[in-house]
């Protein structure tokens, strides 16, 4: 795996550790393996403003991205608050339906069309 993530980066594809704090992700794949981003795992965005343990480990997540030079990336952003609470902790990318529902190829590219 670890080659086969080198070699995606050799041609500029970048990789997530998905899921992070999740399941079986683990603390020493950051050191095994060659991940470019983390995604900060839905179900501690899902409790952004509601719960205080899932807010300080978003900020974790972020501030060990940070440190280790990975972006950071906020899955499952389904409202406003989601949103603006992760942009006053840094968080500067973001995945949900708050931006849009998954799509097919020819209406995202209409999709991203009519925003640029």
């Amino acid at each position: 795996v670890q080659q086969r993530l080198l070699r995606c980066r050799a041609q500029g594809i970048p990789t997530s550790l998905d899921d992070f704090g999740t399941g079986y992700s683990s603390l020493s794949y950051l050191t095994e393996l060659p991940f470019d981003q983390l995604k900060i795992d839905q179900s501690f965005v899902k409790g952004l403003g509601q719960d205080p343990r899932s807010e300080r480990i978003a900020e974790t997540v972020l501030a060990l991205g940070e440190r280790l030079g990975m972006a950071v990336i906020a899955e499952g952003v389904e409202t406003a608050e989601q949103r603006e609470i992760l942009l006053a902790m840094g968080c500067r990318h973001f995945q949900g339906f708050w931006f849009s529902k998954p799509l097919p190829e020819p209406e995202f590219r209409a999709w991203l069309r009519s925003r640029t």
